[in-house]
């Protein structure tokens, strides 16, 4: 195992959102940065980066899909 994957394996991550429903993740230890909130997941980063495949399936910002939906109506 390299030293980067054996440092990703020890290092504790959460998932993150912005308030466009964006997805990022941030160390666990750390407070987060203006503008985002904690998701809920923490764990290894691929633990985290699994999670954020798993929930961000329309990757367009909130704000677009909001002015998107309201063309439609």
């Amino acid at each position: 195992m390299s030293e980067r994957n054996e440092q990703d394996e020890q290092t504790r991550y959460r998932v993150v959102l912005n308030d466009e429903e964006q997805y990022s993740i941030w160390w666990a230890g750390r407070d987060l940065p203006a503008g985002w909130h904690a998701e809920g997941t923490e764990g290894t980063r691929q633990e985290c980066l699994d999670r954020i495949n798993e929930i961000w399936t329309d990757l367009r910002p909130l704000s677009l899909r909001r002015r998107m939906d309201a063309t439609a109506a």
